[in-house]
């Protein structure tokens, strides 16, 4: 079920979907979509900064009238706010834009940001300082990163007070990243799936397809289980309401372990994660 949980590494449960909402354009299109994931019962909404949709997110919250404590927001910090003193402000600015008095999950959103290169590593730790205060101040309920791999998590955490919760990530089976993910683990960090659809380029492939029609299910209903049965946190989007509705329609069937292999096999049929130290943003 949608409101089935993962237990972070600080104890709070997080929804084992999330309605993804990257892309998506504000106004309208955002709020409704949101709405609908809403509608649907998920409970779990993740924007970012950058998606520019944060105030349309919570717009869409105030609409639904759900207990602002059922719910799980995540948003995240973005390029140009890293440093103590920005990331102090955007977590602030991210908080007035969604309308909410807090956030369940706040997330560096890239570790090395190409204006940046230089110090990135100093950055993050002073950004992290800053989510770190915001968390004792009752702002925020957990902290993670997004696009970090071994490197940038290991700098990371030399001068962390609290580790990183979740590491969210560009993770289906174009791209798995076993290594990252199981590095995740081992930390107790939970490896969260943006993507997992492959931005959709997944979804007219053979090998999914055949798999799909043997079990009754479309594309994009064995990609999200796919996600879940390697116990990672699947974030899809969709503007739609019917096909929001059907990517949470994931918990009455199971993908075989032959099956699972096939999709495992498909690495490069789609594009590959972005190198979060070539990024040009």
């Amino acid at each position: 079920m949608l409101t089935d949980t993962y237990t972070l590494n600080n104890g709070i449960k997080i929804p084992i979907i999330g309605f993804g909402t990257w892309q998506t354009p504000s106004g309208e299109v955002a709020k409704e979509s949101v709405l609908a994931a809403l509608n649907s019962g998920y409970r779990h909404i993740d924007t970012a900064a950058a998606y520019g949709n944060e105030e349309s997110v919570g717009e869409a919250i105030k609409a639904s009238g759900i207990n602002r404590h059922e719910l799980f927001v995540t948003t995240k910090l973005w390029n140009a706010d890293h440093g103590y003193d920005k990331a102090k402000k955007a977590i602030d600015t991210s908080l007035e834009k969604l309308g909410l008095d807090y956030l369940d999950l706040y997330l560096i959103h890239w570790p090395n940001p190409a204006a940046m290169r230089d110090n990135w590593a100093e950055l993050n730790a002073e950004s992290w300082q800053a989510m770190e205060e915001a968390v004792k101040a009752g702002k925020i309920r957990a902290i993670g990163v997004s696009n970090f791999r071994k490197k940038h998590l290991d700098e990371l955490i030399k001068t962390a007070e609290i580790k990183p919760a979740v590491n969210q990530n560009y993770l289906n089976p174009s791209d798995m990243q076993t290594e990252l993910t199981a590095y995740n683990t081992k930390l107790g960090i939970l490896n969260e799936a943006y993507s997992p659809l492959g931005t959709g380029g997944l979804l007219g492939n053979d090998t999914i397809n055949e798999v799909a029609q043997s079990y009754g299910k479309s594309p994009a209903q064995i990609l999200i289980r796919w996600s879940l049965q390697h116990k990672f946190l699947p974030l899809p989007k969709s503007v739609h309401p019917k096909y929001i509705a059907a990517n949470a329609e994931v918990f009455d069937f199971e993908i075989s372990p032959e099956d699972m292999k096939k999709l495992d096999g498909l690495h490069g049929v789609a594009k590959l994660a972005n190198d979060p130290d070539k990024v040009t943003f």
